[in-house]
């Protein structure tokens, strides 16, 4: 997984994610949960975001390759997750999506 582009991400996380996400220290919960400290978190974990049980009792450690997988197709990933968001088909754009929310 060569040649990820932060600047990319950023673009596609501004276009496609950050209308149901904060991802700042201590921002709010939107639609979505905030995904500050995403990495090495379990799903389901953050305070105070009302999740459906599916993304609780998925007991998923999001890192690299499950945030990949799940970004395909988070519905297929977590079923039930209320989620509502096709998914990046190009594992570019899921690559370069990460690479933002690491360094972000």
């Amino acid at each position: 997984r060569n040649n990820m582009s932060t600047a990319n991400g950023a673009k596609l996380f501004k276009q496609r994610c950050a209308q149901c996400h904060t991802l700042n220290q201590g921002g709010s919960n939107k639609t979505g949960p905030n995904l500050y400290g995403l990495f090495g978190r379990t799903s389901g974990a953050v305070e105070g975001y009302a999740y459906t049980d599916a993304n609780k009792n998925a007991a998923v450690v999001w890192g690299d390759d499950t945030l990949f997988d799940y970004l395909l197709n988070p519905k297929k990933y977590i079923p039930g997750t209320k989620m509502n968001f096709a998914g990046f088909k190009k594992e570019k754009d899921r690559q370069d999506v990460i690479a933002f929310l690491k360094d972000a």
